[in-house]
């Protein structure tokens, strides 16, 4: 059986630096407890798909970029919206919404299948860039004993 996937989702302002984004997606994997070779891919809004930024951190990690249209991250239920999020994105969740949806649609294509390990981080003082981790859940039938 393979692992779970681990996504960290990444919410950026435009020109965000992908040094910025490597160091916030390193930490936040680091608070997840998780080395960076666990990461199955980083994941963001489709309005943020093509920011340098964003495509040379996913490059340098070695994962790909997913990318979700923002009507689908904002039906996504998270602990952390924002107002500022919605009003330049259109969804009140992006890093949160982005590391669900994406963590969910790799285990099994179903929504409500991925938790957050890590909720939404800011890369620091003047912060471009917000991450969060999600970690997919395995479905029961592949487990190989029961968890509650």
């Amino acid at each position: 059986m393979s692992a779970a996937p681990l996504v960290v989702g990444v919410g950026a302002r435009r020109g965000v630096p992908a040094a910025e984004v490597l160091t916030l997606v390193l930490d936040g994997l680091a608070a997840a407890g998780m080395p960076p070779e666990a990461l199955t891919a980083l994941a963001t809004v489709d309005t943020k798909a093509a920011e340098p930024g964003l495509t040379e951190a996913a490059a340098r990690l070695g994962v790909p970029l997913l990318a979700y249209p923002a009507e689908v991250l904002a039906a996504v239920p998270v602990p952390h919206p924002s107002a500022a999020a919605l009003a330049a994105t259109g969804t009140p969740s992006v890093a949160e919404a982005a590391a669900l949806t994406g963590a969910g649609a790799l285990t099994t294509g179903a929504p409500g299948t991925a938790r957050l390990l890590v909720g939404k981080r800011t890369s620091g003082p003047g912060a471009r860039a917000t991450c969060a981790v999600a970690h997919g859940r395995t479905p029961h039938h592949l487990c190989t004993k029961e968890t509650s």
